[in-house]
């Protein structure tokens, strides 16, 4: 049996490619791509999935390797990686940004953590919020279907396809989403906080000889972790519709944003 350079070379842009695209998305996209998960074990699960796509790839052009056609293929296999993963990670923002809206009404904006995975500093809030929607993200099998999108999108969207202006609209889009969504999860929060402060700017005017601010702090704090727990008793509930809209995007994105 006699192998010619020419299928080589396909074999070669049939693997690599699935490869790099496989692997930018598992970099990019939250929980795969956290600093706690070793690049080694990364790396292994972008092999074994490129390995398992590699059957559903469609018929490659032969491309030299080292040719500047190769080069351009494989970063938009990395900017395709990444805008994927981005939309992932936006769903997750709007739990952080949750946070800190609850942390500001409240007023813990100083009450913040070192982080020594990701080398910076967050809110506890949002730190705790981010934990809880990751594993509501997981136990939803959420990371499961986005896997499945993935490997659906080399035959939606074939390798060499490009990336498209809608697209890239759809991504501004999920921006603006994201904002109104972590607004409309706090509003009761801020609502709150709002009126609490108001009654307290009422009493300081009525009685000015009054400690105020000896009262309304911690007033300020238990009225913020009530209308908190009102806030977190609906996560569930509106992060579950958060998820299928985002997963529909993905599938969204894959077939060019139409």
């Amino acid at each position: 049996m006699v192998i010619t350079s020419a299928e080589i070379t396909s074999l070669w842009g049939a693997f690599w490619w699935p490869f790099v695209r496989i692997g930018a998305v598992l970099l990019s996209m939250p929980f795969f791509g956290d600093a706690l998960i070793s690049v080694r074990i990364r790396i292994g699960l972008t092999l074994c999935l490129a390995f398992l796509v590699y059957p559903f790839v469609p018929t490659m052009p032969v491309i030299e390797p080292l040719s500047l056609q190769a080069l351009y293929l494989t970063l938009e296999q990395i900017l395709w990686g990444f805008f994927f993963g981005l939309i992932l990670h936006l769903l997750f923002t709007t739990l952080t940004m949750l946070g800190q809206m609850i942390s500001l009404q409240m007023g813990l904006a100083m009450a913040v953590m070192n982080d020594p995975v990701n080398g910076m500093s967050v809110p506890i809030i949002s730190r705790l919020f981010l934990i809880f929607c990751t594993l509501l993200f997981l136990s939803m099998d959420a990371h499961l279907l986005v896997i499945q999108i993935l490997v659906n999108s080399f035959q939606i969207w074939p390798i060499g396809s490009g990336i498209t202006d809608n697209s890239l609209t759809l991504i501004l889009k999920i921006f603006g989403w994201t904002i109104s969504a972590a607004l409309g999860l706090a509003l009761p929060t801020i609502i709150c906080m709002l009126l609490t402060n108001v009654a307290f700017g009422i009493m300081n005017r009525v009685s000015p000889s009054f400690n105020i601010f000896a009262l309304g702090f911690p007033m300020t704090m238990l009225v913020g972790l009530f209308s908190m727990l009102l806030s977190a008793s609906n996560i569930p509930s509106k992060y579950n519709d958060f998820v299928v809209q985002t997963l529909d995007w993905l599938t969204y994105y894959n077939q060019g944003a139409p």
